[in-house]
């Protein structure tokens, strides 16, 4: 297998492509003018070549009708959570969503009802909350505590907060925006918190393959298999991969009602999967596409030595420690100022696009969220930016 270059800089402008093409209009930041977009959650990567081939081959096939059975898909997901999770899946469990925003759209309908409670551990990846509102189910954000720089479960404060209406809890895991990977022992304390109240736990799982060296994630279904009777996991290749475009995610559901509840939200949503997008989860889910994952994660760990390091070189700036995924989460509050007035300073002095703390909700105002999956130069010129456009502070 030849190695990726990772260092490549691939102009993505013009490509009807979210990241650099909307970056102007949210922000205010052109990449006619230098602008770096560090906010949407997507790779300025190429996938592994074998995910290139098998669009090739379809192209080159020239037919593009409705997709029928793929047990070649399903399989190639058994296989990797088998190989990389130590999860044996039955195909029989995977029902297929148009991505994971639309797979927790499907779950909050398959499993509460309009007024229902819907739980998240707060600041999270902002569709939940979206999702949330817009299916008229009440959002309630449990606050994530600090300690030491990290997020950490709060069950002490929690369990006071709750009114009896929820219904559901949706767990990120890696949580994103944060980095933490959390331990065996906290997610046993999710199921213990799930079944105590009776909550359908939806445990998106992502980032499961971005994992930092000397972190593990666990994947809850495997950990904790006496609460099937209340899990859905949903995971995807589309993260890992960069092919968010595919529009493709997973729900694997070990319990036969549950599932069922699922599968009846997908026909009456009219959800059906990808052509394109399954043939390249089946060529991504692959001894070469672990192999390629491998020095991703190399590389990303090496841009988040970098990135930290200046930021933190920062008075008033801190990064928190990123344990999985790409997204880096930086505190701004040290440096008393407003939201506003640090945004400015990123967007309009560093010419950098990030999200906005806010949007994750409570406990996020103080953040920018830096997408650091680009190539080792724009993640130096990044750092080199902020460190001019906050250096009246050093």
């Amino acid at each position: 297998m030849t190695l990726p270059d990772f260092d490549e800089v691939i102009d993505r402008t013009g490509t009807h492509c979210s990241k650099w093409d909307d970056m102007e209009a949210g922000f205010g930041v052109s990449p006619a003018e230098g602008g770096l977009a560090m906010w949407v959650a997507d790779m300025d990567f190429r996938p592994p070549a074998a995910v290139q081939r098998a669009v090739e081959t379809a192209a080159a096939h020239g037919i593009y009708g409705y997709p029928g059975a793929n047990p070649a898909y399903q399989q190639s997901i058994c296989w990797w959570m088998a190989n990389r999770h130590d999860w044996t899946v039955d195909p029989d469990w995977i029902l297929t969503a148009a991505g994971l925003v639309n797979g927790t759209a499907m779950a909050v309908q398959a499993f509460t009802q309009p007024g229902d409670g819907v739980i998240v551990m707060s600041p999270v990846y902002h569709a939940f909350g979206r999702i949330i509102k817009a299916n008229n189910r009440n959002l309630v954000e449990l606050p994530l505590a600090q300690d030491e720089g990290s997020y950490r479960l709060d069950w002490s404060r929690w369990e006071t907060m709750l009114d009896g209406s929820e219904r559901m809890m949706i767990l990120c895991s890696p949580h994103n925006p944060g980095g933490r990977v959390w331990t065996a022992e906290e997610l046993r304390q999710v199921a213990d918190f799930c079944v105590r109240h009776d909550l359908i736990l939806i445990s998106d799982e992502i980032h499961n393959d971005l994992v930092m060296p000397g972190h593990k994630h666990h994947v809850m279904a495997a950990l904790v298999p006496e609460i099937s009777d209340r899990l859905i996991t949903l995971s995807a290749a589309t993260k890992t991969f960069n092919i968010a475009g595919a529009h493709l995610g997973n729900a694997i559901i070990a319990d036969a009602d549950l599932r069922l509840r699922f599968k009846a939200a997908l026909m009456a949503g009219g959800v059906s999967p990808a052509f394109i997008g399954a043939e390249m989860v089946t060529a991504a889910y692959s001894p070469e596409g672990a192999a390629w994952v491998d020095s991703l994660v190399d590389y990303l760990d090496g841009n988040r030595r970098l990135f930290d390091k200046g930021v933190n070189a920062i008075p008033g700036l801190r990064s928190m420690p990123l344990q999985a995924t790409y997204l880096s989460w930086v505190d701004f509050s040290g440096t008393g100022m407003t939201p506003a007035e640090f945004t400015a300073r990123v967007e309009r002095g560093a010419k950098i696009a990030a999200n906005h703390g806010k949007s994750f909700g409570a406990g996020g105002d103080s953040f920018l969220r830096f997408n650091i999956a680009t190539p080792r130069a724009r993640v130096a010129q990044a750092v080199q930016r902020l460190q001019e456009a906050f250096s009246d502070l050093q």
